[in-house]
């Protein structure tokens, strides 16, 4: 079966949609370390072991906060499961023809964007920012999202799924600490409806 080719218009709002950004960063993270985290955004990867190590040698971040990114991305496979049966039991019929996330390939995409909502998150964790979203990013992923018909209130509940298979793997005293990273997102999203 071959992928229905993507619009131009579709494509473009791909590009524009990137929903991190560093700029108020400045006063807490030298140069060197925004670039670490800009580096792993641009590449749509996960922060490494190295680049975290680095970032705690340039900034006093804090080692708990970096310990928990670590585990969040060491776990992020488990975490995306347990919110992809979230929404699968909140919307059971969200991936038969007719439902928001059907075919397959638009199912597909829902599971991915979750696993980079968590990368996201952890860049805002190990950089103890809960500012670490753009607002144009945010914007342009709103009208990729109107635009492709995304099923918004399913991915609110994706992104609550993350944030609750998350806490559970983090130690019960930094649950507190932690979920504002996570808020912060769901937030955002909520404001797409």
């Amino acid at each position: 079966m071959t992928q229905p080719q993507l619009s131009e218009k579709v494509r473009e709002l791909i590009q524009k949609a990137r929903i991190v950004s560093f700029a108020t960063w400045q006063n807490t993270h030298p140069a060197e370390a925004i670039q670490l985290f800009q580096a792993a955004d641009d590449q749509g990867r996960y922060l490494t072991d190295e680049d975290l190590q680095h970032i705690q040698r340039l900034v006093s971040v804090s080692t708990a906060l970096v310990a928990v990114s670590q585990k969040l991305r060491d776990r992020v496979h488990e975490i995306v499961d347990e919110a992809r049966s979230q929404v699968l039991a909140t919307f059971p019929n969200i991936t038969q023809p007719g439902g928001g996330l059907y075919p397959a390939m638009r199912a597909d995409a829902c599971w991915r964007d979750f696993w980079h909502f968590l990368r996201c998150i952890t860049y805002g964790i190990a950089g103890q920012h809960t500012d670490y979203t753009s607002t144009e990013g945010l914007h342009y992923m709103q009208l990729l999202y109107q635009e492709l018909q995304v099923p918004l209130d399913a991915m609110v509940v994706g992104l609550e799924g993350i944030k609750n298979a998350s806490l559970k793997r983090v130690e019960p005293e930094q649950q507190a600490i932690v979920a504002p990273y996570f808020d912060h997102l769901i937030e955002e999203l909520k404001q797409f409806r």
